[in-house]
């Protein structure tokens, strides 16, 4: 069981982000629609109300990596606080609803509240150390080890049989996009750990039946 020393800064984080909601206007997103573009010099934040956004980078090919995923009370588009360019794309990945609000009125906020300021210092902290291990992943394993980590990390808690589920319905393309890698790659792992019985699809969700090998 969790302690109160750790679920408060929880708890004061989430009524930070919902006193800044009441402060922004909502706004209803369809599936695909763009938020932010990478490069764009834009003032705009968003709350994730409902629904699901991916934040990405594409080079100039259109080859694109996924940054990440982020649901109901995410903070998204923060980075423009500085009054510099976008440094990542974000779309909705399902209809969505969020809070739009302004740099200025994040920064009102701030001037009111400076305990969020360290807050945010947390949250840019956290989303940096990601950034991290996913860049040595991308350096130092191969597409085989990131695809199992990535599983991993998206299984849910063991079933009775000993299975996980990966609950999203996440597609070849969404994962190739976040490994890096081609959607043939991807297409290649799973044919190859299906044959061998160590995964499943069930109503198109992926099933870890047992521990994946050490090497592909």
């Amino acid at each position: 069981m969790a302690s109160s020393a750790d679920t408060l800064p929880d708890a004061v984080e989430k009524s930070h982000v919902q006193a800044l909601a009441a402060r922004g206007v909502l706004r209803r997103f369809r599936r695909g629609a763009v938020l932010i573009q990478e490069g764009d010099q834009g003032d705009m934040l968003y709350i994730v109300q409902t629904g699901r956004v991916r934040a990405f980078a594409a080079d100039e090919s259109g080859k694109e990596i996924t940054l990440g995923l982020y649901g109901p009370g995410e903070l998204i588009g923060e980075m423009s606080l500085d009054g510099g360019p976008r440094s990542a794309s974000v779309e909705t990945l399902e209809p969505s609803t969020c809070v739009v609000l302004t740099r200025q009125t994040m920064l009102a906020y701030i001037a009111e509240q400076p305990a969020f300021a360290l807050e945010m210092i947390g949250r840019l902290i956290r989303r940096a150390r990601a950034a991290t291990d996913s860049t040595r992943s991308l350096a130092l394993s191969d597409v085989y080890h990131r695809f199992s980590r990535l599983l991993d990390e998206f299984a849910g808690p063991p079933a009775a049989d000993g299975s996980r589920m990966v609950a999203e319905r996440i597609t070849q393309q969404q994962i190739a996009h976040h490994l890096a890698c081609s959607r043939e790659m991807v297409s290649r792992l799973m044919k190859d750990l299906q044959a061998g019985g160590y995964i499943e699809m069930r109503d198109r969700r992926i099933v870890l039946k047992r521990a994946l090998p050490a090497r592909w």
